[in-house]
């Protein structure tokens, strides 16, 4: 059963940056599209960065050259560097996975901007 842990979210004034992890158990790393998704209070959980096996990547508008999304497939971790924060960006971030057909998430790390 593949598990997603992720890390590194906090408190941020805005214009500030975080960096988001996530860990990925067993060695499940290959051919896997990884992503992260984010949910505000009363709003669908919506994509904000992914990146395939290949490397290839593709973000929201909203977040386009502001966030990057990386991974090293060697320690099975997917990041998300994020810049230039601000109050929108206030959510709660869940680390994704699709491999083969079947979707994994883990259990999100808060991200608050203040203003």
């Amino acid at each position: 059963q593949v598990q997603l842990v992720e890390s590194g979210g906090g408190l941020v004034q805005a214009g500030g940056s975080l960096r988001l992890s996530c860990a990925a158990s067993g060695s499940i790393f290959d051919f896997a599209t990884m992503g992260w998704y984010r949910q505000s209070p009363g709003k669908q959980r919506d994509m904000v960065a992914i990146i395939t096996s290949g490397g290839r990547t593709n973000y929201v508008d909203s977040v386009k050259g502001r966030f990057t999304i990386s991974r090293d497939n060697a320690k099975n971790m997917v990041y998300l560097q994020m810049n230039s924060l601000n109050p929108e960006d206030t959510a709660v971030y869940y680390c994704y996975m699709l491999r083969f057909g079947v979707n994994s998430w883990g259990k999100g790390t808060l991200v608050t901007v203040s203003s």
